[in-house]
């Protein structure tokens, strides 16, 4: 009861929840049911008497509330599983204590090192507590720190009375960093009107506007033969597959593109001479630029697999998620609500865009808007992932104003 939200944090990065975009099973690891079994106890621990983890690796929860007011019900999101980008096994937390000032070298690989140039949001953090990993593992703050600030929020609301909220959800996701986070979620019984993904970074903001996104496949065979009998025979699906890759342009590339602009990005490519697969992801904020890149994707597999003759190509588009900004706009009080609350916690709010997706995209397609709330982290999906523990308690803070705010407006 008495945990800080660090304490919180430092508990659940050591749990290895990475997931895996290349199983079937849901979760994607069963390794992600370990820190929901966690997070359940400590539910029940708090009193919280319908804490439970379900068959597909979800953690609900609720909140009773404590006013006669007809407040409306509003959840708070946040996902167990991290990217599999990097390793996240084996998690060593680091604490620069009083931080400083200056470059931060990671303990357990010195050619990592957090340079401030590259992370100016450290300018802000003097005086503040830096946690990061030790430089060969992922931290794991996208996004147990949002564990860890919810789980701290609940422990308040629990404890004081004082503090007047409606009926509070708590909803824990699996697999949200291969896109399937709430492909099972059970809105029937979440029974939420609102809600908030706890996903986002720099402490003060709240996102309202996400990437609409596509992944693309697309499948190549080619014609095998023995190399030394391949003249005007052999056709070499590696050679097909990273002929299409060479041709996407440079323009369109996250390395390339910022702010408002798309991109299309090769994540995988593997095969052999008889067959080749590439998989990408497609990111815009419109669905007519996104439909755009797809097409061009479509163009180049087909000029590029025709001057192959032999070879053949199948591609499939999945959707992954939508902007969800066209369904917050119609709530305006939802985006409201967060910008006060995080004014009450102390901080200049901070609207913005995400070049990126959380649970909430789907969440508010599905009919639960849903913005994104700063957890505090930085540079995720990276082994120089940090987060400071006071941006942690700022988030948590902001919670608590929420749930205040939604029932003193109701």
């Amino acid at each position: 009861m008495n945990d800080t939200v660090a304490d919180r944090f430092l508990r659940y990065v050591a749990i290895d929840t990475q997931s895996d975009g290349a199983s079937e099973t849901q979760p994607s690891t069963m390794k992600q049911k370990d820190l929901g079994r966690l997070l359940v106890a400590e539910l029940l621990a708090l009193g919280i008497a319908d804490a439970h983890l379900d068959e597909h690796g979800y953690v609900y929860a609720t909140i009773p509330g404590n006013t006669d007011k007809d407040v409306p019900v509003i959840c708070f999101c946040s996902h167990m599983d991290t990217a599999p980008d990097f390793t996240g096994t084996n998690v060593k937390p680091q604490i620069v204590p009083d931080y400083q000032g200056g470059d931060i070298r990671l303990s357990g690989d010195a050619s990592r090192v957090i340079r401030v140039d590259e992370h100016p949001e450290l300018r802000n953090q003097i005086g503040n507590d830096i946690i990061t990993s030790d430089g060969t593992t992922l931290l794991g703050a996208d996004d147990k720190a949002g564990l860890a600030e919810i789980m701290s929020a609940a422990a308040r609301l629990v404890s004081d009375p004082a503090i007047k909220h409606g009926t509070i959800k708590l909803l824990f996701t699996p697999d949200e960093e291969i896109g399937r986070g709430v492909d099972k979620v059970d809105l029937a019984k979440l029974g939420a009107q609102f809600a908030y993904t706890l996903d986002g970074e720099t402490a003060g903001d709240i996102e309202d506007e996400t990437f609409s996104a596509d992944g693309v496949e697309i499948n190549i065979a080619g014609v095998a033969m023995h190399p030394g009998f391949a003249k005007d025979r052999m056709v070499n699906a590696i050679k097909v597959a990273s002929a299409i890759v060479a041709r996407l342009p440079q323009e369109q590339s996250p390395e390339t593109t910022s702010g408002r602009q798309g991109f299309i990005h090769p994540v995988e490519i593997t095969g052999s001479m008889a067959s080749a697969r590439i998989a990408l992801i497609v990111r815009d904020f419109e669905d007519a630029g996104l439909a755009e890149k797809n097409a061009l994707i479509g163009r180049i597999a087909q000029e590029v697999v025709a001057a192959w003759p032999g070879a053949t190509y199948t591609l499939k588009v999945h959707e992954q998620y939508r902007n969800m900004k066209g369904v917050l706009d119609r709530h305006p009080q939802i985006v409201e609500n967060a910008v006060e609350a995080i004014r009450r916690a102390g901080m200049t709010p901070r609207r913005g865009s995400v070049r990126g997706g959380t649970d909430g995209s789907r969440l508010s397609l599905m009919g639960l808007p849903c913005p994104n709330i700063f957890a505090g982290g930085h540079a995720f999906h990276s082994p120089l992932e940090w987060i400071s523990r006071q941006d942690m308690e700022k988030a948590v803070a902001t919670i608590v104003e929420l749930c205040k705010l939604w029932e003193e407006r109701a």
